[in-house]
């Protein structure tokens, strides 16, 4: 039976205790509480806010080795998500993914995971030496969209790499699909190694049986989650949670944070997150439940405009055992648009701000933040857009799909590649050349050239389609794929 007490908020108590003291401040930040910002700033936002912006004062512990409110915070966290120890992150879950590949991978070491990884694993995995074994995701025909990847897929990889030393997930999706992660952690484990999963976009999922099941819950040893993203926190701030301590070596995590978050954090970032921790301690069924509701109202509305359709999950499919009913997938091609340009209407014309525009959809983030008149001028202004905005004109979109398999084969490891002096040439010679960037196409966000690779025409033919149908190149230098860095030998 836990003793915690859920309702306490550590951090934010002793911050309210700092603000009401009086007294003369000679430490950062330099605009001393406020009294030296600009009134720019001070009359939009209100000076009561910079009080609260505080360093690291007797009293408000040490996030680089924290044993007072930020432990007691921390604590309070872990048993709220479900995990036996949790770091607050004021970088953002970019921190977080960095550290859990650095705290299980070394140099010339394995680690397994899908092709539609976030940037911040390529990054991790350049810091650490590691060497990276992609799977493909499954790729979803019907609606154009990638999933994960399956419990099949993972165990071939292992089959084929014993002696891998971690495999991570992304669960779920940005279009909120998530894999059997379950089996997958039952894989995993049988070979004595660590699940870590990114899961940035289900910090939510602990907290209603109408959800997808949490990561650690489902049996992930580590799983990283962006707070601020579908919780009451304010951006950048973030959690990890480790749920296996046999598994993941907590020295090593808290080491690898030391060495790439700030040793200047935010309090205004770790309030939020013990704000957010209480919130959903004390509400969180209430609170996700109210938001699930306007989630099946707007699904229903937009259903039934003409023209229009809704992303549903009628039944598992490979690397989509589950689907966020808060994530909203809205397919506009019906109306002769792609997604871009029904983006650039909703945005403009009809106040509406999708979270991804891609060729094919938009795909919005309802939480808890979101209200009923939210959902009503969304419907109204998806109503309005198939009245007044829809072409006549037929829309020729050829597919896009990802190839059915890698379509290059790595030479050097990311971290080699990233060390290497770096030329740039014409794309017209790249063929048979390593590839100093790692480019990913949006849509469909699967990374086609990873740093270290060998550049096929294969893959070059492939962004190029992706450039002709108006998707966006993230990663490279020149985004008109004229020219590409490579590894110069």
């Amino acid at each position: 039976m836990s003793t915690l007490d859920r309702s306490q908020t550590p951090i934010v108590d002793a911050l309210l205790e700092w603000v009401a003291t009086s007294h003369a401040p000679f430490y950062t930040p330099g605009h001393k509480r406020g009294s030296g910002m600009n009134s720019l700033l001070k009359n939009r936002w209100g000076a009561d806010v910079f009080g609260w912006d505080l360093p690291e004062l007797p009293g408000l512990d040490n996030l680089q080795a924290p044993s007072g409110i930020l432990a007691s915070a921390q604590a309070l966290a872990a048993e709220v998500f479900g995990a036996q120890q949790t770091w607050f992150l004021v970088n953002g879950s970019t921190a977080g993914v960095i550290a859990a590949i650095l705290a299980t991978c070394g140099e010339g070491e394995k680690i397994i995971l899908p092709r539609n990884i976030h940037a911040s694993a390529i990054s991790g995995i350049i810091h650490a030496g590691a060497v990276p074994i992609f799977i493909d995701p499954e790729y979803d025909r019907a609606v154009d969209i990638a999933h994960g990847i399956t419990p099949e897929a993972v165990k071939f990889a292992l089959e084929r790499h014993p002696d891998t030393k971690a495999v991570m997930l992304v669960y779920p999706t940005y279009y909120g699909t998530c894999s059997d992660l379950a089996t997958i952690a039952e894989i995993v484990h049988s070979y004595q190694i660590p699940l870590l999963v990114d899961e940035a976009h289900g910090a939510h999922f602990g907290f209603h049986p109408d959800l997808p099941p949490a990561a650690l819950a489902a049996g992930a040893d580590l799983s990283v989650q962006s707070t601020h993203k579908l919780l009451g926190a304010l951006t950048q701030s973030a959690m990890l949670h480790v749920n296996n301590t046999s598994r993941i070596d907590v020295d090593r995590i808290s080491r690898a944070l030391r060495s790439i978050q700030t040793t200047s954090p935010s309090y205004l970032l770790l309030a939020s997150l013990d704000a957010a921790r209480q919130q959903m301690a004390l509400f969180g069924t209430e609170l996700m439940s109210e938001t699930i509701e306007l989630a099946k109202i707007a699904r229903s509305k937009i259903a039934q405009i003409d023209r229009l359709s809704v992303f549903e999950l009628n039944s598992p499919t490979p690397g989509c055992n589950y689907l966020d009913p808060t994530r909203l997938t809205v397919t506009v091609t019906g109306l002769n648009l792609t997604g871009f340009a029904a983006d650039e209407i909703l945005t403009d014309k009809l106040g509406v701000v999708a979270e991804l525009p891609s060729t094919r959809h938009l795909t919005f983030i309802i939480s808890l933040g979101n209200t009923r008149s939210d959902i009503d001028r969304l419907v109204a202004a998806f109503t309005e857009l198939a009245t007044n905005h829809a072409k006549d004109k037929s829309l020729e979109l050829p597919s896009i799909e990802p190839p059915t398999k890698t379509l290059t084969e790595m030479a050097i490891t990311p971290r080699q590649a990233d060390r290497s002096r770096h030329i740039s040439i014409s794309i017209d010679e790249a063929v048979g050349k390593v590839s100093a960037e790692s480019i990913c196409p949006y849509p469909p966000g699967i990374p086609v050239l990873i740093a270290g690779e060998i550049i096929t025409i294969e893959a070059l033919d492939y962004l190029r389609s992706i450039v002709e149908l108006g998707g966006e190149l993230v990663g490279c230098s020149d985004p008109d794929l004229e020219t590409i860095k490579i590894v110069s030998i």
